[in-house]
């Protein structure tokens, strides 16, 4: 699932990939004091199988008046599918659907900065790129990658970096210019399921690497210095669980008079650090406390966290445990400030032992 990150018709739209083979778009709808999520469209893809991934064309800040809304999806068959939303009606189209790989096509991805490209990995190992306008000869096929390819992620900040993720537990830095040989190759000790890279912060990247927990990479010397590797300034491993989602909260509020809703539909956040942020505040209270796992990278810190060897601390999972149908969440009051970024909310979900956890990150 993804949020597409412009207002669609006055309306926050959600992209969904599923099991039944099809895409379909969700719109939240406000009705008194609450929102609902109502069918908007739906697409079926050509074969029978799994929808496994989508990916927004308007990953990045700002989007030009006359660029069209697009989706790119991946499904088991090894196709992908390049749709067009149309924001007046009736919603989802097909623009092209072509074979892109010979097994599952785990991840689809747009070129955030060119979103006539995009790129596609596969079971077979191989990572791709295409142009949009010229499918289904590809741009470039890349062999790299030693098992399948299952992240994929545009930098929404730097145009040309790009991260990917494999089974053979490595993240790849890429200059889109040169996919040749990657910029740095990171080793993660578990499968690289997710990649994203955080909403502010421009050389932050989130790793969820399964049975390796998960990660947070600074890869600012990798791009600016050309470092062989990003530095990983955070590990937690998770026991008895693999991790598959990981997120960086958005949340970004405008302070707003008492009798205004406190999330205001079609805010986004924006993506320059530099920007203006006084009147901006991260607000956020929660109640109850879950246990934070053990990790070897992590030690107690006497002040309920865990400090991070070299710098930095993780809190104990902040936010939610959501386990089954219960619910536990903590104290969390978080301030966003023009220089000042040490504090971050993640979210992470792992497979086995069910549970959802918020984490305050700490990096001070």
């Amino acid at each position: 699932m993804k949020w597409c990150r412009v207002p669609v018709g006055g309306h926050a739209l959600l992209g969904v990939a599923d099991a039944g083979g099809s895409v379909e778009l969700l719109r939240l709808v406000q009705s008194e004091n609450s929102y609902t999520l109502e069918p908007f469209s739906r697409f079926a893809l050509e074969k029978r199988g799994l929808a496994l991934s989508l990916d927004w064309s308007t990953g990045k800040a700002g989007r030009a008046s006359d660029q069209s809304l697009k989706l790119i999806s991946s499904d088991s068959n090894g196709q992908l599918s390049l749709l067009k939303v149309s924001e007046a009606g009736p919603g989802l189209q097909a623009v092209a659907t072509w074979q892109a790989h010979h097994f599952e096509a785990w991840i689809a991805a747009f070129n955030y900065w060119q979103t006539e490209v995009v790129y596609s990995g596969g079971d077979d190992g191989l990572l791709k790129g295409w142009d949009t306008r010229t499918p289904p000869t590809s741009v470039f096929t890349s062999r790299r990658h030693s098992m399948g390819v299952c992240s994929i992620q545009s930098s929404p900040h730097q145009e040309n970096v790009l991260a990917t993720g494999s089974y053979d537990e490595h993240v790849l830095l890429w200059d889109t210019r040169n996919m040749k040989q990657p910029l740095a190759d990171t080793p993660m000790q578990g499968g690289v399921w997710r990649l994203k890279w955080h909403p502010f912060h421009h050389h932050l990247l989130l790793a969820a690497c399964m049975h390796g927990g998960f990660k947070i990479l600074n890869c600012q010397r990798a791009v600016e210095e050309k470092q062989e590797a990003c530095t990983v300034a955070l590990s937690h491993i998770l026991p008895n669980a693999l991790v598959y989602g990981v997120d960086w909260s958005w949340l970004y509020f405008h302070r707003l008079p008492q009798a205004q809703p406190l999330f205001p539909l079609g805010s986004f956040p924006c993506s320059d650090p530099g920007a203006k942020t006084a009147d901006v505040a991260y607000n956020l209270k929660v109640k109850g406390q879950s246990p934070a796992s053990s990790s070897n990278p992590l030690v107690d810190d006497g002040e309920g966290g865990t400090k991070i060897q070299g710098g930095g601390r993780l809190k104990a999972p902040c936010g939610s445990q959501l386990h089954a149908s219960r619910l536990q969440i903590c104290d969390c009051d978080l301030y966003l400030e023009a220089a000042n970024f040490d504090i971050n909310l993640l979210a992470t979900c792992s497979f086995y032992d069910h549970v959802l956890h918020l984490w305050k990150w700490d990096s001070s």
